[in-house]
């Protein structure tokens, strides 16, 4: 099934170059387009990534003396009680290869080698060993691979100044195997230990954008299939029921790699300024994500199932294609397909306010492929001034009027056209904390990347905006599903945008005015804490799975983004909501506040970077608080108890932008009381982002 996964992966990213094939074919036939640079010829550089790295380990079959016992699948926890998730690790190396180039069409080799450090592991309790029902249980047997290497060939595509490229080959790598035994008729501990090694496939993809002549940045994944290790033996299990050990294990792994690459021969550059032509019929444009996250040591007295986990490394990724087309005048049809892979920090849980915009809660540790939007897009120009309407994602070149009526249908997430801010909304690019970059206490309807389905209007002149929204709701709190009762279960988002320019300043403002009811299959707090605290549930989780019902909750919001020079911004938001029944999509927030400023780089001469300095605040209801203290479980977090206090945050960004489609970021967060748990914290998260589009 994994090689499946990594085949479909691999045919669409194939898919993805045919695409771009297209699209650099329609260019070439313009005369004022760029092409594309030379890549041939030798290049080198590091790869690394923290937490990005997923290795899952089968053990098995095993013999105990002559007794067989069951194989055990110790990453996806299939016949055994496993120590975690999929193993994750700081992988880092390096890398060489050559390329050849035949007009866009882009091959050559390329071997790498890389660091690891991933573990996994079979608990004591796993059936057939003899240890069943011991409390607490022990690491029985444990594997670590502290290294890979592959040698793969490369086949891509060049348009601009990237490479979008597909890769296949040989991967290696090496694993060591340790037992630990105890012996409890009061015998010594017995331990061993056994060297392994693999020897499999690999596949992947990747993008590279140049920056300099001699350096480029790029995107690497790859799936591995390592293959099984020969059988060994693996000590003695002590105990009547024990005997020679011996077994064998499998490996396969996802790797997801930033990487900086050295070109020994200068590439012959683009010039970025070049004003090309745009197709007023199509649109094509894209763009890729990468983000890595840590959290260093902080208080945590105990952990809850939803607890964030101090000390530990994560990554995500996105990569989404923006295809539009034009049917009519005034009727455009657009597809978003999107990877995405990856997890946020603790599985993106233990802060309300979480802290990676891009950490979806349906996270995976190999590219998931979902058509995130499709939706057709009507505009009916009510005549009078006009506006030019530029190229890019989900935007095809034209004029429209500026009073006109528009009408979406289909796939969409809500942010798209709700809650925006021009200095705090797209955490690809500014600030990460969803405390920040949206309305917190607005649980618009998604599925679990944050898509829904519905109808969006909206009603534009140039003082003013009116647009409202009905969409599917998900069937229950947190689901992937979309509930298709839309008359008895929906959304409903409403919004008023106010557009300005202060007397004083002269600069340009908007205000925003939000309000939303959603209909949803959700529990009341009050309801489950007392029947709890009642003893008709042992654990209010139970109540709430039994008490669930379609239940309204409503709530507005208050967004304002203000100009105060032309380099100079800022932003605020303050959200509410009734706090009485579960949130069902966004996250566990009942009030909040934020605020912040966003700055140009003009004054140091850097007019397209930009530095962002933020602060936010959640809370939530009594019965909200009630809830969590009782063991509750909410959307992203649940320590198992509660000592209240409101969830506060302060993040600061600095986004490089080395290129018109690169930009580089270093991103810091300090919460305070994660999850509202003044047991818990405070902890500071450091960050880098590479995104880019084109």
């Amino acid at each position: 099934m994994r090689t499946t996964r990594a085949l479909g992966c691999g045919a669409a990213c194939l898919a993805a170059v045919i695409g771009f094939d297209a699209q650099a074919a329609d260019l070439a036939m313009r005369p004022a387009a760029p092409g594309f640079i030379d890549w041939s010829g030798p290049y080198l550089g590091l790869q690394g990534s923290a937490g990005a790295s997923f290795g899952n380990y089968d053990f098995g079959p095993t013999t105990v003396g002559a007794r067989r016992v069951p194989t055990f699948d110790t990453g996806d926890s299939t016949g055994s009680r496993d120590l975690g998730a999929d193993a994750t690790t700081v992988v880092g190396g390096a890398f060489a290869g050559w390329n050849w180039q035949s007009g866009a069409f882009v091959y050559g080799v390329e071997a790498d080698l890389v660091g690891a450090n991933l573990k996994r592991g079979v608990r004591s309790d796993a059936p057939g060993f003899g240890y069943e029902g011991l409390d607490p249980p022990f690491a029985l047997i444990r594997e670590k691979t502290d290294g890979f290497g592959t040698l793969r060939g490369r086949l891509g595509y060049a348009f601009g100044n990237n490479l979008i490229y597909a890769s296949a080959g040989l991967a290696a790598a090496n694993g060591r195997v340790l037992a630990t035994y105890p012996d409890f008729a009061g015998g010594p501990t017995a331990t061993a230990s056994r060297d392994v090694s693999y020897l499999g496939f690999t596949l992947g993809a990747g993008v590279q954008f140049a920056v300099h002549p001699h350096w480029s940045l790029g995107i690497d994944y790859r799936y591995s299939d390592l293959g099984e290790s020969r059988r060994f033996d693996l000590g003695v299990l002590p105990g009547a029921n024990g005997g020679p050990v011996t077994s064998r294990t499998a490996f396969v792994s996802n790797q997801m790699m930033a990487r900086l690459t050295w070109h020994p021969q200068a590439l012959a550059l683009q010039d970025e300024d070049i004003e090309i032509p745009k197709d007023t019929r199509f649109s094509l444009h894209g763009q890729t994500t990468f983000v890595n996250q840590g959290v260093s040591g902080f208080r945590a007295p105990y952990r809850g199932p939803q607890s964030l986990v101090p000390d530990q490394a994560q990554a995500t990724t996105t990569a989404t294609l923006f295809l539009g087309l034009k049917l009519a005048e005034g009727t455009e049809l657009y597809y978003n397909p999107e990877f995405s892979q990856g997890f946020g920090l603790s599985r993106t849980l233990g802060v309300a306010g979480f802290v990676n915009g891009e950490a979806q809660k349906a996270g995976a540790p190999f590219p998931k492929l979902r058509s995130n939007r499709y939706f057709v897009r009507q505009t009916f120009g009510l005549g009078g001034e006009t506006e030019e309407v530029p190229d890019g994602p989900n935007s095809i070149s034209g004029t429209r009027d500026v009073e006109r009526i528009t009408v979406i249908a289909g796939k969409f997430a809500l942010g798209d056209f709700f809650d925006g801010n021009l200095y705090a909304h797209d955490p690809r690019i500014d600030f990460m904390n969803w405390g920040l970059w949206a309305s917190a206490a607005w649980d618009f309807p998604a599925n679990l990347p944050g898509f829904t389905q519905g109808v969006m209007v909206e009603y534009n002149r140039a003082e003013f905006a009116v647009r409202a929204a009905y969409t599917q709701v998900p069937k229950q709190p947190s689901s992937d599903v979309l509930d298709p009762r839309v008359f008895e279960r929906a959304g409903t988002n409403i919004e008023f945008e106010g557009r300005y320019a202060l007397p004083v300043l002269g600069q340009p403002g908007k205000l925003r005015l939000g309000f939303f009811s959603n209909v949803g299959n959700t529990a009341d707090f009050r309801q489950v804490v007392a029947l709890t605290q009642g003893g008709a549930f042992a654990d209010i989780n139970d109540a709430v799975a039994a008490t669930r019902a379609p239940r309204r909750k409503t709530g507005f919001y208050v967004n304002l983004e203000q100009a105060l020079t032309a380099d100079l911004g800022l932003f605020a938001r303050a959200s509410a909501n009734d706090g009485r029944n579960e949130s069902l999509s966004f996250t566990d927030v009942d009030g909040s506040v934020s605020g912040g400023l966003s700055l140009k780089g003009a004054a140091w001469g850097r007019p397209q970077d930009t530095v962002g300095l933020g602060a936010s605040m959640n809370m939530i209801s009594r019965a909200h608080q009630a809830y969590f203290a009782q063991g509750g479980l909410g959307l992203l977090i649940g320590d198992g108890r509660l000592n209240y206090s409101p969830e506060r945050a302060v993040e600061v960004y600095y986004a490089m932008n080395l290129t018109r489609a690169v930009t580089v970021s270093l991103n810091y967060q300090h919460v305070e009381n994660p999850a509202y748990n003044r047991d818990r914290g405070p902890a500071d998260f450091f960050g880098t982002r590479l995104h880019t589009d084109f």
